[in-house]
């Protein structure tokens, strides 16, 4: 008994040695995570979350035409949602136009992709915290908003304090001879964000959070900006399993089979694939040949293929259409280059989860669903790709003494890392360190 009240004497010593904030919500009622209180907000903060989360609208114009007569029934009538409720789109029989209107096409001329002709897209609410959503009732809580409803309750303010980043789900940042005016636009209005949430808030540099893809998109803007002005406006990003440009297996999967983050339970499974193959994004974090050497990704009884014969794959699941870039000038992750944000980081990630680490279509049809083959992930991203690049990351963090940390959480899915009750009191309390 006396050694016990003497070793929650010395943790109470410890926790007071705590910065303020974080040891104010580690007091705080379990089951609550602070409600009730209000912290000091000190920085603030910009989110991003995941790539079926952000809305995207749409107008058509007198250009359009349409496949089907239905589809042309908003012609002219103003701004609509297109993604937004899974529910509405059924219920309106207009899954298939959803997916010609989502579709993209690529301009030779410009070398970039666009949409197609008469359709006009926007992403509302950018700057706002509310500007993601799930787009059904199953989850009401994925996209960040338990995360910012935590934040909400600990004295965050949306448009005050907190903001969010939405994007175009469909398009890609630019690359060395591929240039992406959406991305560009994009990064420029993220530029301006956060410049106007420092000057907001007492001109202090901002916190960036980001999931998955959201978090991927983070990364490539801060490497976009000059190393001086990331210093003087970012405190710190903290990446909740970003999309490794060290690639992972999903990718592979929903070129084959349809996007998993788009799909609808009364359509054909391959109903969205062509509409996806449109998309730039589709292509991003291939498993890399740095990572993923020549280990089958895809196997069939005739012909197996590795992170080495992408264009192969590509063309064996019809990959090539009429207006699209081919697969031949497509740019394949041959040449790996992992790119550190170079201001502190805190990197989380699920572990101990199944994840596909191969996929046999044994009879070389890739209209059905394939035999998958396991291996350790948060579910979504595999393991290896997660070392591979956090070690890089570190790397170069290090050489110039610049904090990265990593945390693992055992048994926590890709999409659950922001939800679960213990993930998410991990990521709040990383999140108030590095706010102090």
């Amino acid at each position: 008994m006396a050694m016990n009240k003497a070793f929650l004497g010395l943790l109470q010593l410890l926790v007071l040695l705590l910065p303020p904030s974080l040891r104010d919500y580690l007091w705080a009622a379990p089951s609550h995570h602070g409600a009730g209180q209000q912290l000091q907000v000190y920085h603030p903060i910009i989110l991003s979350a995941g790539i079926s989360c952000p809305v995207l609208e749409a107008q058509l114009t007198d250009a359009y035409t349409p496949s089907l007569p239905r589809c042309g029934e908003l012609k002219g009538k103003g701004w609509f949602p297109l993604w937004n409720s899974k529910q509405d789109l059924v219920d309106h029989d207009y899954v298939s136009c959803f997916e010609e209107q989502m579709s993209l096409v690529f301009d030779p001329v410009t070398n970039d992709y666009q949409n197609r002709p008469g359709v006009e897209t926007r992403v509302p609410d950018f700057g706002s915290a509310y500007g993601f959503s799930y787009k059904d009732d199953s989850c009401p809580f994925c996209c960040n908003i338990k995360l910012r409803d935590e934040l909400e309750t600990l004295g965050y303010r949306d448009g005050d304090t907190l903001f969010g980043a939405p994007y175009d789900i469909r398009h890609a940042p630019p690359r060395p001879g591929h240039p992406s005016k959406v991305y560009s636009d994009y990064f420029a209005r993220l530029k301006d964000l956060v410049q106007n949430a420092s000057a907001k808030n007492g001109n202090k540099p901002v916190i960036f959070i980001g999931h998955s893809f959201g978090g991927k998109l983070i990364l490539d803007f801060v490497n976009s900006t000059p190393l001086p002005w990331r210093k003087q406006f970012i405190k710190h990003l903290v990446l909740l399993s970003p999309t490794p440009s060290t690639g992972f297996m999903e990718v592979v999967t929903n070129l084959a089979s349809g996007p998993s983050c788009i799909h609808f339970d009364a359509a054909p499974h391959l109903a969205l694939r062509t509409m996806w193959w449109s998309f730039a994004s589709s292509l991003l974090s291939l498993p890399s040949q740095t990572v993923f050497a020549h280990e089958p990704l895809i196997v069939t009884k005739h012909k197996n293929y590795s992170a080495y014969d992408y264009p192969d794959f590509l063309a064996a699941v019809g990959f090539n259409m009429e207006g699209m870039l081919p697969s031949t000038k497509l740019a394949l992750p041959t040449n790996l280059s992992v790119e550190a944000p170079m201001v502190p980081t805190t990197y989380l990630s699920g572990v101990g989860i199944q994840t596909i680490k191969q996929v046999v279509f044994w009879d070389g049809d890739f209209d059905v669903y394939p035999e998958n083959v396991f291996g350790d992930g948060d579910g979504v991203v595999n393991w290896n790709s997660v070392l591979a690049f956090i070690n890089e990351l570190k790397k170069q963090h290090s050489s110039e003494n610049i904090l990265f940390k990593f945390i693992k959480i055992p048994n926590v899915t890709h999409g659950e890392i922001a939800i679960q009750d213990n993930s998410l009191k991990i990521i709040m309390a990383e999140i108030l360190e590095a706010n102090s």
